[in-house]
């Protein structure tokens, strides 16, 4: 493998997050112990019912505009007995969403199946391509999951054949809106929803719930007991997660109420496989189970081969075949792993001569990589590097098929929207949000792209942002290190928007050994306390005195329970 090479970037300066008095004081004098409140207070919250993650507290699916209307749409087929086909997104939010929606409306009466596009052989979304496709099908409404905002053309196709869409999906419309039957999606013109940040999971269970509401009012559970949707908060809460979308108040209730479904044994037979392949207890899941372990996994069928895999496994009500199914994912996401490292490699030599001082954003692009894996690539290059990377290959169409994700500053989407506009017919599709997006261009558009992007970003971005900051809750008395604090902090529900709590502090570095040949194992001392620690996936030796940037982990070897240090950064003192 490739050395990571060393370049003249500034170090990324280490901060405080802001903590209003006000707020933390309110907090302690609701009950919360004085570093739960400083955590919480520094975040936002300003209130404990904020952090009470209650499903009474989630926004009604009234203020979510046409969930109504859809839940008309689908009363009125489902009364007449019409088949629905649900029309997924190849990622773990599209996965989930669809199995929610699989899921939820057979509870409701519906006939319903799905259909996945491929990502190499259809792309994206709801093209004609894949109308065609569902058509085969004879369904009499389709409806799109993760998906669809943007598919102006598909809908159009669907409309010709007389078929309905109703469109769910949250990633942000372009300047035209498809013809649909019915559109669901907080971020379209005119929805006041306060929740912007749902993941298409989100929306599809929000739909779920507007069509329960309509079935009661039309008298459906007069003798019978109402289905509860409540078994879906697994699912929500693994693509929410795995989305790494904003974890809102309404978000983080989503993840809480999944967790504890998990904890408690009572999700879905699928889900529990996934935790048994990646070696996790579901009776102790952390949001980085879903993210870390489950999601890749799931991710991997998308990637590789086909996300139909992966949705079977979380619609698989037996756990033999969902068992089958969760190995099957796992030795995918090895594939997926496997190819990754060497993109990684052949990105690195791509880019031997690349500076970020000179540079505010990167582009690389080889024919022969693999077209699934793109994403994750330019994710570890934007980490790398500390610039907004996009990442091309070869689609089997000849066309050039990117994935790319970007800093705080620069809200992605929007700049391939300016570079459009500067560059009409260069960026032949495009759609995403602030921090990641896709993209294609015609074959010879690579050179040309390249420019023109780094041009907006040097217009998009101040010096600041490229620097790069680490922020972190400051420091933490020695009296609350603590593997029960350790603990807690594991259970709680932190993410995109709502980070976990990273403490930074002086140390001796005592001792310092490499383990497993990638990571390093410390033992760092402060004020007559020595506290064991670990630098995973870096094995460079450290100098004898640090400031450190480091979590707290709970740690637990031959039945013995510790508190251990999870060493993120450090700068020589």
């Amino acid at each position: 493998m490739i050395e990571t090479r060393l370049y003249n970037a500034a170090m990324p300066a280490i901060t405080v997050r802001p903590c209003p008095d006000d707020a933390r004081d309110a907090l302690e004098q609701a009950g919360l112990p004085p570093a739960w409140a400083r955590l919480y207070a520094a975040r936002g919250i300003t209130r404990a019912d904020e952090i009470a993650h209650r499903l009474p507290g989630l926004l009604p699916p009234t203020g979510l505009l046409h969930a109504e209307r859809a839940a008309t749409l689908l009363a009125d087929a489902i009364a007449a007995g019409k088949k629905m086909l649900i029309v997924a997104d190849y990622d773990a939010d599209g996965a989930t969403a669809c199995a929610v929606g699989v899921r939820g409306l057979r509870l409701l009466g519906a006939q319903v199946d799905f259909l996945v596009p491929n990502r190499i052989e259809h792309g994206y979304g709801l093209s004609p391509a894949i109308v065609e496709l569902a058509a085969a099908r004879a369904p009499d409404l389709l409806i799109t999951v993760d998906n669809g905002i943007a598919a102006v053309e598909g809908v159009a196709a669907a409309n010709a054949r007389s078929l309905p869409v109703l469109v769910t999906d949250h990633h942000l419309p372009g300047d035209r809106l498809p013809d649909a039957a019915c559109i669901v999606n907080p971020n379209q013109p005119g929805c006041g929803f306060a929740s912007k940040h749902l993941a298409g999971v989100g929306v599809m269970f929000y739909v779920l719930l507007a069509l329960r509401a309509e079935l009661r009012r039309r008298g459906a559970y007069a003798n019978r007991p109402e289905p509860d949707l409540r078994t879906l908060l697994d699912l929500v809460a693994l693509g929410t997660v795995a989305d790494v979308v904003k974890l809102d108040a309404n978000n983080r209730t989503f993840v809480a109420q999944g967790l504890a479904r998990m904890r408690t044994g009572q999700a879905a037979p699928g889900i529990q496989a996934l935790f048994r392949v990646a070696g996790r207890d579901p009776a102790r899941a952390t949001v980085f189970d879903l993210g870390f372990m489950l999601g890749p996994r799931l991710n991997a069928a998308g990637r590789i081969d086909d996300m139909a895999l992966g949705i079977e496994c979380l619609l698989a009500d037996e756990p033999a075949a969902a068992q089958a199914l969760a190995r099957r994912l796992d030795e995918l996401n090895r594939q997926r792993r496997d190819v990754e490292t060497d993109m990684l490699d052949e990105a690195l030599a791509l880019l031997a001569d690349f500076d970020p001082a000179d540079r505010v954003s990167l582009v690389a692009y080889r024919p022969d990589w693999h077209a699934g894996v793109i994403g994750i690539l330019a994710s570890r290059l934007k980490d790398k590097f500390h610039r907004p990377a996009i990442v091309f290959a070869c689609a089997d169409s000849g066309e050039l098929k990117g994935s790319g994700r970007s800093i705080a500053g620069l809200h992605l989407r929007d700049a391939l929207d300016l570079v459009d506009r500067r560059h009409p017919g260069l960026i032949r599709k495009f759609g995403g949000h602030a921090m990641a997006a896709g993209l294609t261009l015609a074959p010879e558009g690579h050179a040309e792209f390249a420019a023109a992007f780094e041009t907006v970003v040097r217009q998009q971005v101040d010096a600041a942002c490229l620097e790069g900051t680490i922020e972190t809750d400051g420091e933490l008395a020695d009296a609350e290190h603590s593997y029960l604090l350790a603990c807690a902090l594991d259970e709680a529900v932190w993410g995109q928007g709502f980070p976990a709590p990273l403490f930074t502090g002086e140390f001796a570095v005592a001792q310092q050994r490499v383990v497993g040949e990638k990571h390093l194992k410390l033992q760092l001392a402060r004020g007559g306390q020595v506290y064991e620690a670990m630098r995973f996936f870096h094995a460079d030796p450290l100098p004898g005195r640090i400031r450190a940037v480091y979590g707290l982990m709970p740690n637990e070897f031959n039945g013995q329970q510790s508190l251990q240090l999870k060493l993120h950064h450090w700068e020589a003192i």
